[in-house]
């Protein structure tokens, strides 16, 4: 993979003629990066927000898709304007920057695959027929296996092509589902009262949600990896990757909002409790998609939740190890990171989330909120990290420099805060 600056292009020279060719052609990392967003946090966070406390949490899923805009954007506009991936960016700050980022993703890597690859097994245990599902841990590890073999063999060009089926196939169902729903009318009980979300024991479910909504600040760094990976297949505009950026981004942030829509529409007030641990709320969840379509639809979606899943197991883990491999590379000073090196990094966070997942196998609701508060607390190094390449360069806009002043307050914040309720110094 050449790392010259040249591989970069904002010309229209290279792009097709016609404005919608040009975008549609330049369509592939934002989709990769929505797919790592609706995983754990789609599926499960925001339908239970929904399910347990209706629309009241609406706004926070919107608050966290807002504030972390900026952060996230930063990757395909510096990756166009410099040449340059958000890691090399991290690199020429200096190697103090690239070493906390590395520290940082290396054990990101783990736990994000861990967290996502659990559910993934989860969910195909729900899929496939009683006489064919074995144990979380050896569906986990057939799974694991399938995701590494198709990274080998294909890398880039295979995760480009299918996740966009996948990402569409999820949507849609979800939007049929949700306007089925509310045509159908709430199943809230005229007696039943409103629990409060702003309590200090629910605390952890906040931070939770926006851990993972859309996703760990971090993947704005592998994002800005597939952007220069998609550049050498085919190079486009800065204006064209920016609308791959958004098209992703607005798709994971609105399917977040319909996910919270139909649990508020199907299970909340309805009396039926919401389950929170092992993989039983993933059966709560297909059956959502049951009361609103028809019992057919069960295990159409489940088969549609498990390749959105496993979607997002292949792309995180590719993402990752890119990230890895090319933070390794700058600290060593190579020219480049070969192939070896990636499918290195390939193996090491597929099997060291494997060991993790079968450790967990049966704590699916404690492995993902470990790892959204996990991702939460780091937000705020991530989000500075990518708001110090862009916060002196003049195309960074007034709107973007105060929208990342209010983010980085409300991520340190917010994580101060749950740091502090969790040292019993505050809330108690």
């Amino acid at each position: 993979m050449a790392r010259s600056e040249a591989t970069i292009s904002t010309s229209s020279d290279s792009v097709e003629p016609g404005v919608w060719a040009a975008r549609l052609g330049a369509l592939g990392p934002g989709i990769l990066m929505a797919s790592a967003a609706i995983g754990g946090s789609h599926l499960i966070s925001s339908t239970q927000a929904g399910a347990r406390f209706g629309w009241q949490l609406a706004f926070v899923v919107v608050l966290a898709n807002l504030l972390k805009y900026p952060f996230f954007r930063f990757g395909p506009q510096c990756t166009m304007e410099s040449g340059r991936s958000l890691v090399e960016g991290y690199a020429a700050k200096g190697r103090i920057y690239l070493w906390v980022f590395f520290a940082l993703v290396s054990v990101s890597s783990v736990i994000s695959t861990a967290g996502v690859g659990l559910l993934c097994a989860v969910i195909l245990g729900f899929m496939l027929p009683a006489s064919m599902s074995g144990s979380v841990a050896t569906l986990a590890t057939v799974m694991m296996a399938s995701a590494w073999l198709l990274l080998i063999a294909g890398h880039y060009r295979a995760l480009d092509t299918v996740t966009k089926v996948i990402i569409l196939t999820l949507t849609v169902a979800t939007v049929v589902a949700t306007f089925m729903a509310a045509s159908a009318g709430s199943a809230r009980a005229s007696d039943f009262v409103d629990p409060s979300p702003w309590t200090w024991a629910t605390l952890p479910f906040l931070v939770a949600i926006m851990g993972w909504m859309p996703a760990p600040i971090e993947i704005s760094a592998l994002n800005s990896l597939w952007i220069r990976a998609k550049q050498e297949i085919r190079p486009s505009r800065l204006k064209d990757v920016l609308f791959d950026f958004n098209v992703g981004y607005v798709t994971s942030a609105v399917l977040a909002l319909f996910f919270l829509a139909l649990g508020a529409l199907v299970q909340y007030g309805s009396g039926v409790e919401v389950a929170s641990e092992g993989g039983a709320y993933v059966d709560q969840l297909l059956q959502m998609y049951g009361t609103a379509i028809g019992e057919w639809a069960v295990p159409l979606m489940s088969v549609i939740a498990f390749a959105c899943m496993y979607g997002t197991v292949i792309t995180v883990i590719d993402g990752y190890a890119r990230a890895c491999a090319e933070s390794l590379r700058l600290l060593r000073g190579d020219s480049d990171f070969s192939k070896r090196s990636l499918n290195l990094w390939l193996t090491g966070i597929a099997a060291l989330g494997l060991v993790i997942i079968v450790a967990m196998s049966a704590s699916l609701a404690a492995m993902l909120t470990f790892a959204m508060i996990s991702a939460f607390i780091t937000a705020p190094v991530f989000a500075w990290l990518n708001f110090s390449l862009v916060r002196s360069q003049s195309s960074l806009t007034p709107t973007l420099r105060y929208l990342s002043y209010a983010g980085l307050a409300y991520l340190a914040g917010f994580a101060g805060l749950f740091v502090l309720n969790l040292a019993g110094v505050v809330g108690g």
